[in-house]
């Protein structure tokens, strides 16, 4: 926007003049950060707007994007593909992004990202792995993390082969991403020569998970995957422990996040919870000041934060390496160039998957943490 002021009486090119030397413009570029920021993943909501705005602050201080300053608009969609769909139009017609942040739940992504489609709209999501996000020939769409089939090969080699367990549950919460990971695993067990002892689904938002876990101890079971968020395993691995069944508890990067403790109602019930999640990016040398930064303001940048700094540099780099801020000239300058974030350097396939994934398996321990137990 603009100030200009008038004056009667003046000649033509003198007012012309004057109202030039006055105007002052004020330009931004404005960059969406979508995910749950109401509802019960908000955690990882709050793990995306820190991550995106530092990343925000820290390219302002270098300029900005183009010459314009970075100004981050959010669009909460609660993970839910409605409320998604809301967030996006929003986000496009009243907000005028030229990119986008998000989405976190699969489900909420995949319809969202045909919206930013169609409007041209640069989208890179730091955590939506369901397969068809990327597989639906999008020019627009971006991860900053791997993809579900990818995820699951590594938690079923990890069962089978490490652990050396034949007779494996697979419970998942019906959604597009929890699904999507349990059939994923389910597919890496068939190579291997295993057949789940139990496939069942459960409804995001349910608290009582008895008939399952009663499901699960007639099945013999020795180990149980769940494809979901943290907001279910907590509960349902509690119940187990409550119920007597000790049988290893698997999950997926779902759950990194110290919520998942709260959900499951103290440090006791995780004991042993193990999960998939790329490398720990807090241990990337590349991350070293970032995480300084975060820590030293009170904050651990835990699970996706730094996936989110990481999207936002990768967006900005774009823009800026495309000189041009339109999503769609900067999603066709990322498709063919890398780009330096705190996670190291990253790039891209011809669909918008990284060309290197890093899943590993963590172990949760009694008092709250997680550790890597693969490389």
């Amino acid at each position: 926007m603009s100030k200009r002021y008038q004056a009667k009486g003046l000649p033509a090119a003198a007012l012309l003049s004057l109202v030039l030397s006055s105007s002052v413009t004020y330009a931004d570029v404005r960059i969406g950060v979508a995910g749950p920021f109401t509802g019960a993943n908000a955690s990882f909501g709050e793990q995306y707007m820190r991550g995106a705005q530092a990343a925000a602050d820290e390219v302002n201080a270098q300029g900005g994007v183009n010459g314009e300053k970075v100004v981050l608009i959010k669009g909460d969609d609660a993970c839910e593909p409605k409320q998604a769909v809301a967030a996006a139009n929003k986000l496009v017609d009243q907000d005028k992004v030229v990119a986008v942040v998000g989405h976190f739940c699969s489900s909420s992504s995949i319809p969202a990202s045909d919206i930013y489609a169609d409007a041209g709209v640069l989208m890179v999501t730091p955590a939506s792995t369901n397969v068809t996000v990327t597989e639906r020939g999008l020019t627009n769409v971006f991860r900053m993390c791997g993809r579900d089939d990818q995820q699951g090969t590594v938690a079923a080699d990890y069962l089978v082969n490490t652990l050396k367990l034949t007779k494996i549950a697979l419970v998942h919460d019906k959604d597009t991403y929890g699904q999507g990971l349990a059939d994923a695993t389910r597919t890496q067990m068939s190579k291997l020569g295993i057949k789940e002892v139990l496939y069942e689904g459960i409804t995001r938002g349910e608290k009582d998970f008895s008939a399952v876990v009663t499901k699960i101890k007639q099945s013999g079971a020795q180990a149980v995957f769940f494809g979901g968020l943290h907001s279910e395993a907590g509960p349902l691995v509690r119940q187990m422990r409550e119920q007597g069944l000790e049988a290893v508890f698997m999950s997926d990067d779902g759950v990194v996040t110290n919520e998942l403790v709260t959900t499951a109602g103290g440090a006791k019930y995780v004991d042993g919870v193990l999960m998939t999640y790329g490398a720990d990016p807090r241990l990337n040398p590349a991350a070293r000041s970032a995480v300084e930064h975060f820590t030293k303001a009170g904050y651990e940048p835990e699970g996706y934060t730094l996936y989110a700094y990481a999207s936002l540099q990768a967006i900005a780099a774009a823009l800026n390496g495309a000189k041009a801020n339109r999503g769609d000239k900067a999603a066709d300058w990322l498709r063919t160039h890398p780009v330096e974030t705190v996670m190291g350097r990253k790039e891209w396939d011809a669909k918008g998957d990284l060309k290197v994934s890093d899943y590993i398996v963590y172990k949760w321990s009694g008092d709250g943490q997680y550790k890597a137990v693969t490389k």
